[in-house]
């Protein structure tokens, strides 16, 4: 389920910078106009939409109503919008208000003149912050414990990011089928109605799993967990913002979100006009998208291993800690590539390159391992951190800050651009002090990944200490498990505490309190001194 949702967002997040960045009259400079006027007021749209469905539909229902829209979005663009394009599209109008109102405001005409195209974007980004975010791991974390979470959702994610890698490659192939078509045949239109179908059939994919799924283990998985707290009555749209709002642990949690948006939009979006600049062709631009995608595949698939042993060695608070201290690096070498080109040229022309292209590349690595960093760390930390909550502050949190917070810090990093093209005439002139913007980011997000951590701990040994009291057990004690067959002939078991001298028989499973409350309550056991010892 989860390959098909990330096969079709990297075809979908690889295509639609393709029909933008390479639109007529269009370019890279247009993209942070779009994440803040276009692709933000819809995000906000859906959240307010989805949290009212959620109050009337039920789980299953709401799934089937967020879905089925965007499969049919896709399909009819690749098959109806797109070849009527010329139609659609003011093209002759936007050109009139361009040469009237100058080209300061290139930007919003070109999203006027090119608004098709403009509209997959947004709907390419929200499938990331609806499907990927909120639909999948929301229906993860209704299944799962925090403690299976350390071990399967690293797992999810390895065998879900091979799609980058097969996802990259089907745009690479199909932007070299454009390539060979003969003079005359729309080539954009040929691999959009292939990549489309391949996106329409992975939707329907997703769906069929989602319902075989909610007949065969969800219901013996819901069966098996106690519920951890009572759901509260269903709210308002305004009263669930209020509600959020008020919570420290939400707020710290929507920092991330929102400087992780803000990091990869400052550096990304600077990186896309190189790209533009090297590969000025559509085949080419979306030629180098497919390998990227497929190297930021097989990077994270190796993120992936190594995640699962980070999770378990050093806990949550260090794992979210390393995607913000990756961006920070490799973010400081790209601006600094940018800025001292000069001086490097004579060592690059040595390497066959050329400042531009070298852009490109060291932008690409940039990418490759923030994304990647991103992929095997900071979403199943994200993802981790709303388990502990109750059904209602989870539901609705996740939908404000996957769906509000994700484009937020996108459209955060876009109006930091705007306004720096504005000041500074141009996004290359404004690039030293995106550089500085990006540090104060990072360390307002690392200083809330260290807030939320405690919070998180914090609330993993308050479920352990009510398990403690209820099963009556004594924190730094050692318990062994005993089993017999009862009176019905059913085997049965329970704990008891091993005294000084008891001889414990070989193979007999020997656990200490805090143990026995973390098995039982899907938590990391604390220390005893931290639940009360």
């Amino acid at each position: 389920m989860f390959f098909c949702i990330l096969f079709n967002y990297t075809i979908l997040r690889d295509t639609k910078d393709v029909l933008v960045v390479t639109a007529p009259g269009s370019g890279a400079e247009v993209i942070p106009f779009l994440k803040t006027w276009v692709n933000l007021p819809m995000a906000i749209g859906f959240t307010v939409l989805y949290a009212k469905l959620a109050n009337i539909l039920s789980t299953e229902a709401l799934f089937y109503a967020c879905i089925l829209p965007f499969i049919a979005f896709f399909g009819s663009f690749a098959f109806i919008m797109y070849p009527l394009r010329d139609v659609l599209h003011p093209t002759k109008f936007c050109e009139n208000l361009l040469s009237s109102a100058g080209v300061r405001f290139a930007g919003p005409i070109a999203i006027l003149r090119n608004w098709t195209f403009c509209l997959f974007y947004v709907m390419a980004e929200l499938w990331g912050s609806v499907v990927v975010s909120l639909l999948f791991w929301g229906f993860a974390n209704q299944i799962t414990t925090v403690d299976e979470a350390k071990t399967f959702y690293p797992l999810f994610g390895l065998g879900a990011n091979v799609a980058l890698i097969f996802s990259g490659r089907a745009v690479k192939y199909f932007s070299q089928v454009r390539a060979k078509l003969p003079p005359g045949v729309d080539g954009w239109g040929y691999s959009l109605k292939g990549m489309m179908s391949m996106v329409v059939i992975g939707g329907f994919l997703i769906t069929l799993i989602y319902w075989a799924l909610q007949r065969t283990v969800v219901p013996r998985v819901q069966a098996g967990q106690p519920k951890k707290k009572k759901q509260k009555s269903n709210m308002s749209v305004g009263e669930s913002f209020n509600f959020l709002a008020k919570s420290p642990y939400i707020r710290d949690l929507a920092t991330l979100v929102v400087a992780y948006g803000i990091s990869i939009n400052l550096v990304e979006v600077t990186w896309k006009s190189k790209i533009k600049a090297q590969f000025p062709n559509p085949n080419e631009y979306s030629s180098f998208m497919g390998d990227f995608s497929s190297a930021t595949g097989a990077v994270t698939f190796v993120m992936m291993l190594l995640s699962r042993t980070i999770f378990k060695k050093y806990g949550w608070g260090v794992a979210a800690l390393i995607t913000p201290i990756v961006l920070l690096i490799t973010g400081v070498i790209f601006f600094g590539l940018v800025l001292g080109s000069g001086p490097l040229t004579p060592w690059l022309a040595t390497l066959g390159l050329t400042p531009l292209m070298a852009a490109v590349l060291v932008g690409g690595a940039q990418n490759v391992f923030s994304k990647s960093a991103k992929y095997s760390l900071f979403d199943p930390c994200k993802e981790m951190a709303y388990i502990p909550l109750d059904r209602e502050t989870q539901l609705k949190g996740k939908a404000a800050i996957d769906v509000v917070c994700n484009p937020l810090g996108k459209s955060g990093g876009a109006l930091i651009q705007q306004g720096m093209i504005v000041g500074f005439g141009s996004l290359a002139a404004s690039t030293p002090y995106l550089g500085v913007i990006l540090g104060i980011i990072v360390f307002a997000w690392i200083k809330a990944a260290a807030s939320l951590s405690k919070q998180f701990s914090a609330l993993e040994i308050k479920e352990q200490r009510a398990k403690l009291a209820e099963e009556g057990l004594k924190p730094g004690q050692k318990y062994r498990f005993e089993s017999k067959v009862n009176e019905q002939g059913f085997i049965e078991g329970k704990y008891v505490p091993i005294q000084a001298g008891d001889n414990v028989p070989a193979g007999t499973e020997v656990l200490s309190a805090e143990e026995i409350a973390a098995k039982k309550t899907g938590t990391t056991p604390q220390p005893p001194e931290k639940l009360g010892a």
